[in-house]
């Protein structure tokens, strides 16, 4: 099982940029799909995106959809996630979770996930 360790959060200012980071031990990266969620205190984690084991497929919820790119580095067992455009409703606790699958799918539910990381609190400013 792999474990994971997010980093990369931070307070930014509204309209600003942030990159998140999802490092991950283990040798058999290309073996998991990959998902990042947020959460708020008291709140349900919420679907960002997310992208399948092979990376050729992606998928991105309609509040950040064209603002947030997910991306994975295999030479790096690394998995990304670039926020531009941020706002102030998008503050919250990152997470970056993995799902062992032998499909090349991607997953928008929390549940799906086996093995999730610490979090990462970004914070928008406006």
């Amino acid at each position: 099982q792999v474990q994971l360790v997010e980093s990369g959060g931070g307070l930014v200012q509204a309209g600003g940029s942030l990159r998140l980071s999802c490092a991950a031990s283990g040798r058999t990266f290309s073996s998991y799909a990959w998902g990042w969620f947020r959460q708020l205190p008291g709140k349900e984690r919420d679907f960002v995106a997310a992208i399948s084991r092979s990376g050729c497929n992606t998928d991105y919820a309609d509040s950040v959809n064209g603002r947030v790119t997910v991306s994975r580095d295999i030479s790096k067992n690394t998995v990304y996630l670039q926020m531009n455009t941020l706002k102030p409703e998008d503050t919250a606790v990152y997470y970056c979770a993995a799902k062992s699958t032998a499909f090349d799918n991607t997953y928008a539910y929390a549940r799906a996930y086996d093995t999730w990381g610490q979090g990462t609190q970004v914070t928008v400013s406006s």
